[in-house]
């Protein structure tokens, strides 16, 4: 195997006749798992840190050892979070089961730090209502669907035409959280809003095409099973970047999502504006979707199920946040 220079630039393959670059192995590897783009992006930053820490010697020759003090150096030195360390570790053991063919003892007894069990900023509902109007246009039909639906970011902007069905008042979430897909209510506030957003989509798709662009990027080589999909209405994004850019990974210059910044910006800048004392994100409204269904008498079990969440446990949570004080009871001074 190729070590030198396994820590240049990724783009592009490996030279012809060369044995593939180790990093260029992990990236192949990953794709052909179908992992997201954001975590190979995540696992490949902690490889190239490892083995960085760890030259000029090749990871095949460290242990659990070198492992292990590399993630004791992220905690004490670095002072990442548990989740952080976590994913570091994650990242390495895929190097060594799915990359170098290593299946050593150790691999097993690496202890995973332990993440703290956090209860998640609930806004009231007035809060709520006021951080709303804060937002206008495209950013306030994102929010309001973050709220009124339960999305979490990135399944929001990543909403395709096909997936709004306004007929039925529902919204399908394709390959979420874990790569799963579910169902999740549509609320009738925001119809005629998502109505004025598709037919913008339609207008922009219609300009794009007649420019010769128009085709959007699908998973999985669907492109090569369907042809014809990319460039159809219904594979187009319900939220569009504002303009062309080129796709890291075959370099063809499509309309992608809207970049998630864009209303992780506008939330923040509303929260401040509304003089919120507490740190509010658009995750915060995914959070206030579950509580305010809870508290509104909504089964839990119906919760789980629009979150998209694969344990109750998980859920449960938000049980500890309801408006009726710590774990729902009443302050004997209060009687």
């Amino acid at each position: 195997m190729s070590y030198d220079g396994e820590l240049a630039p990724l783009s592009g393959g490996p030279a012809a006749g060369r044995e593939p670059r180790l990093l260029d192995q992990v990236r192949a590897r990953m794709r052909l798992r179908h992992y997201s783009r954001r975590t190979e992006q995540a696992y490949l930053y902690w490889i190239r840190r490892y083995i960085r820490a760890w030259l000029p010697r090749h990871p095949r020759e460290l242990d659990g050892a070198a492992v292990e003090a590399f993630l004791t150096r992220l905690a004490t030195r670095d002072d990442v979070a548990a989740s952080t360390q976590n994913q570091a570790l994650s990242a390495l053991l895929f190097l060594y089961r799915e990359v170098l063919g290593v299946e050593l003892p150790w691999m097993e007894n690496v202890v995973r730090a332990k993440r703290p069990r956090r209860l998640p900023v609930v806004l009231a509902r007035a809060q709520v209502a006021r951080l709303l109007e804060r937002l206008a246009g495209r950013e306030a039909l994102m929010a309001g669907l973050l709220y009124g639906s339960g999305l979490r970011l990135m399944e929001c902007v990543r909403l395709r035409v096909k997936d709004v069905g306004l007929a039925r008042n529902e919204l399908v979430v394709r390959d979420g959280k874990g790569g799963k897909d579910r169902v999740t209510v549509l609320p009738a506030a925001l119809r005629e809003g998502l109505e004025r957003q598709l037919a913008a989509v339609r207008e922009l798709h219609a300009r794009d095409l007649a420019c010769g662009a128009g085709r959007v990027y699908l998973p999985h080589a669907l492109a090569r099973k369907y042809p014809n999909a990319p460039a159809e209405l219904a594979w187009q994004y319900v939220f569009p970047a504002t303009r062309l850019s080129e796709d890291p990974r075959d370099g063809v210059r499509r309309r992608h999502h809207l970049d998630e910044k864009v209303l992780q910006k506008a939330v923040r800048a509303a929260a401040l504006a509304c003089g919120f004392d507490r740190p509010v994100t658009p995750h915060t409204l995914r959070h206030c979707f579950a509580t305010h269904l809870l508290e509104s008498g909504a089964d839990i079990r119906t919760v789980q199920e629009l979150l998209g969440h694969k344990d109750v446990a998980t859920t449960q949570i938000y049980t500890h946040v309801l408006n009726r004080g710590a774990l729902g009871v009443l302050s004997p001074l209060d009687r």
